[in-house]
């Protein structure tokens, strides 16, 4: 029989021993599985976590491309500029250290109070009103549209763990008032608002960057710490068609007649009849880009979101239409009273009393008749006069493609009316904006060709890479041969005719008077739109301007207000142009039988 081992007493060494060491390889099993669990299971998540606090995340905007004239001259730019702002929580916590101030001596004061006085003398402000700002919890902004300069003097003086520079951008207008109407003007945001700054938004204003770097916790950068920038793509440049100086000539023109004529508003529009480009789009009172305080600065400009009748500016239409379809010629006869009555019954009238005056088709238009105009159209069958109207542009959006454009009124020719079908004859009934109107005599100076009116001659990459902008081929609107011949009756016009003011000295001038019937403000047509619309040289034809002027007080007629101010625009352009006065002498065609 084995003999029995005695009970162990409680308390003995052995057994707290054993207690001891099962409980400390628990423990340490517990540690090892946390250190698995951080160290393997969650480390990368934790890692990320960590970094992801670490880092400080910025947006780095992007350059907003320029817009400048046909020369290079500067319409609109962006600057460099800075929104300085504090973290008045951390500032609290500033100590001066061994720091001084910009006078030299040693800086004793912490918190909001040293802070402002390091601060103060680069923002321009007295130390005690800032650290009355700095004073508090939170975020604040300190100050707006800091120039370069300024921010470089606040990043010497070591307080990045307490104030902050983000870097924003300004928008500027150097050529002021020139082209206010077309540039348009960007908002808060960078964002373009009106004019060509609106409508080609998506190319000047680029993609902005990122940069996220690692910091510590009082926001200073890490050395060795991970640092990714994805950098922004700058805007490209955009280089318009304008002319500077001829979209000032046009503005400076304007302005003056419509002082001097008492009118509401004056339009002018220069346009290159051989490639359809725009030198200048033109308005009285136009407003500086650069001034917020109107609200004008965000109206479309009025030579194409405002339409009226073209008058008889449209006779031109009409004078093709009759010679391209064979219904007259230039020397075609016609017997042409004050009133005239068609088969249907309604009368018009000519602009003053006379007799019946003997006038061929050149003699129509040389005098501005009506009646004898509506004489030519009888001969042409209804949907004919609608298709030219159609062909000259009338009724559709001009392609330019600015903000607020109006694409004008064209009804279809069997929705008119009896009176309508002979009022389009003469330019009443159908509506135009500026750019429309001036088209149609662009057309027929490019030998009956339509261009498309351009106003973006291309843009430019920041890599100094030219891209022209895309264009249309022309389309043929009327043959070289009636073009030609219009244009000859549109000259009689300027030498024997209503446009006799028109005239440039040394250049053969080929134009229209016009005295239409433009919406007032009661909405109805009741306002008047005086204008005149001319090419020049006649014998070699370069460019086209439109003067428009809405309700002028002094006279009604496109060929006293308006011819004036056409001869004044069209001399500058030549001019500046450089274009050779004309060689060929005038040939006048009958006029009279």
């Amino acid at each position: 029989m084995r003999p029995t081992r005695p009970p162990r007493e409680p308390g003995r060494p052995e057994n707290r021993q054993r207690w001891l060491m099962g409980v400390a390889t628990l423990v340490v099993l517990l540690f090892v599985g946390q250190l698995v669990n951080v160290q393997v299971i969650k480390g990368p998540a934790l890692a990320a976590a960590a970094r992801d606090d670490r880092l400080r995340s910025t947006t780095m905007i992007a350059h907003r491309g320029d817009v400048t004239d046909a020369d290079g001259v500067v319409l609109a730019t962006s600057v460099d500029r800075y929104t300085i702002g504090a973290d008045r929580t951390a500032i609290q916590s500033f100590t001066p250290g061994s720091r001084k101030l910009a006078d030299g001596t040693e800086l004793t004061e912490g918190g909001a109070v040293g802070v402002a006085k390091l601060l103060a003398p680069a923002l321009g402000e007295s130390a005690p009103e800032l650290a009355a700002r700095l004073n508090g919890e939170g975020y604040v902004v300190l100050a707006k549209e800091v120039t370069p300069e300024v921010q470089r003097e606040i990043a010497e003086l070591r307080l990045s763990a307490f104030i902050r520079a983000d870097a924003t951008s300004e928008r500027s207008y150097p050529a002021g008032t020139v082209a206010g109407n077309l540039v348009g003007f960007v908002n808060a945001e960078q964002v373009g608002q009106g004019g060509v700054e609106a409508a080609y938004d998506d190319v000047l204003a680029g993609t902005p960057g990122s940069r996220s770097c690692e910091a510590g916790l009082g926001g200073q950068l890490i050395p060795t710490g991970q640092c990714e920038t994805d950098p922004a793509v700058p805007g490209e440049n955009l280089r318009l068609t304008i002319e500077h100086d001829v979209q000032w000539k046009a503005q400076d023109a304007v302005d003056r007649a419509v002082r001097e004529s008492g009118a509401d508003f004056g339009i002018a529009v220069v346009q290159d009849v051989r490639t359809s480009e725009l030198l200048a789009l033109a308005e009285s009172g136009t407003v500086n880009p650069n001034d917020r305080t109107t609200d004008a600065v965000a109206n479309p400009s009025r030579a194409v979101s405002n339409i009226f009748d073209p008058g008889s500016t449209g006779k031109v239409v009409t004078m093709a239409a009759a010679l391209e379809g064979g219904y007259a010629d230039a020397a075609t006869q016609f017997e042409v009273p004050y009133l005239y009555t068609t088969p249907n019954g309604q009368t018009f009238k000519d602009s003053h009393e006379h007799g019946v005056e003997r006038l061929t088709l050149a003699g129509v238009l040389a005098e501005s008749s009506n009646t004898g105009t509506v004489q030519v159209g009888e001969r042409i069958p209804k949907q004919v006069r609608y298709d030219y109207l159609h062909k000259f542009g009338f009724g559709q959006y001009t392609g330019l493609g600015l903000p607020g454009e109006s694409a004008g009124i064209l009804h279809p020719a069997d929705a008119w009316d009896g009176r309508t079908e002979y009022a389009v004859l003469f330019g009443q009934s159908v509506s135009v904006n500026a750019v429309q109107a001036t088209s149609v005599f662009s057309t027929v100076a490019n030998g009956g060709l339509r261009g498309t009116p351009r106003l973006v001659a291309g843009t430019t990459s920041a890599d100094g890479a030219f891209t022209p902008a895309e264009t249309e081929p022309p389309e043929r609107v009327v043959s070289q041969e009636t073009a030609d011949t219009v244009l000859r009756m549109m000259e009689s016009v300027v030498e024997d005719g209503t446009g006799s003011a028109a005239a440039v000295p040394g250049y053969r001038v080929a134009g229209k008077t016009g005295t239409a019937e433009a919406p007032g403000a009661d909405g109805q047509l009741s306002g008047i739109m005086a204008s005149f619309i001319g090419v020049a040289p006649a014998d070699d034809p370069r460019y086209t301007v439109a003067v428009f002027l809405k309700n002028p007080r002094t006279s009604i007629y496109g060929g006293v207000v308006a011819a004036p101010v056409f001869s004044q625009i069209m001399g500058f352009t030549l001019e500046h142009q450089g274009v050779a006065p004309s060689t060929e002498p005038y040939v006048p065609l009958p006029t009279t039988w």
